[in-house]
């Protein structure tokens, strides 16, 4: 398949430090993708993207390959995802009809899921497709706090609505974004007005910002995998 795997991953983390190639259970948490990645046999390449020496070389050392580090000019607080795919796709020495942009910090990702977002992208003749996840509660019902510490509801008219009877709501799992190249340089974003999603289970995702997601992401891995907790 004409397909390229693209996972960005910037020097530096200020909530976790040294978040892209923090230990995850004995190995560093980047080494997750690539092996998903390469094991997948959906690409020609599995390219990372990054500022850091470092990075780079543990990024090799697991099977990606980076052909060159990334431009200052997208190694600062700034610069977006959509800047640095163009940036690699711009540098590479042969054309892609399709990228996966892959997260680093994406251990829980598995084969299958990227096997149904690029059925889905090719299938429905989407621009784009990503995974999503459910809210585990209705957020019509959500709450907000004032300074004085009274809580409202962000939405009063659904105070007595039953949760069974609010639609469902969901958020970006943050794992990856599948994209038909021509589409992506045309549009220069990764959601457009043609994406679709496909939907995973809460027990496959997990934000990580913390050390407290961290964690948890940890034990959801050893469950997805049957390990010992």
């Amino acid at each position: 398949m004409n397909n390229v795997a693209i996972i960005p991953a910037r020097g530096g983390s200020k909530r976790i430090p040294n978040k892209n190639i923090k230990l995850f259970l004995g190995k560093p948490i980047i080494s997750y993708p690539i092996k998903i990645a390469l094991e997948s046999n959906l690409f020609k390449r599995v390219i990372v993207s990054t500022d850091s020496e470092e990075i780079a070389e543990i990024a090799i050392k697991y099977g990606a390959e980076v052909p060159f580090l990334r431009s200052s000019k997208n190694s600062d607080d700034y610069a977006t995802t959509n800047d640095v795919l163009k940036e690699v796709l711009a540098n590479l020495d042969s054309d892609f009809d399709k990228f996966c942009c892959i997260y680093p910090t994406s251990p829980l990702l598995d084969v299958r899921s990227l096997e149904l977002g690029l059925k889905k992208l090719t299938d429905e003749n989407f621009d784009t497709v990503f995974p999503v996840v459910s809210f585990s509660y209705p957020i019509l019902r959500s709450l907000k706090i004032d300074d004085k510490g009274k809580a409202e509801m962000n939405w009063p008219e659904f105070k007595n609505s039953r949760s069974q009877d609010l639609p469902k709501a969901y958020h970006d799992s943050g794992m990856f974004y599948w994209a038909k190249t021509l589409d992506f340089l045309a549009s220069g974003s990764l959601w457009t007005s043609n994406t679709g999603v496909i939907e995973l289970p809460e027990s496959k995702v997990q934000d990580i910002d913390t050390l407290s997601d961290w964690s948890i992401a940890e034990l959801k891995y050893k469950l997805l995998h049957n390990e010992n907790i």
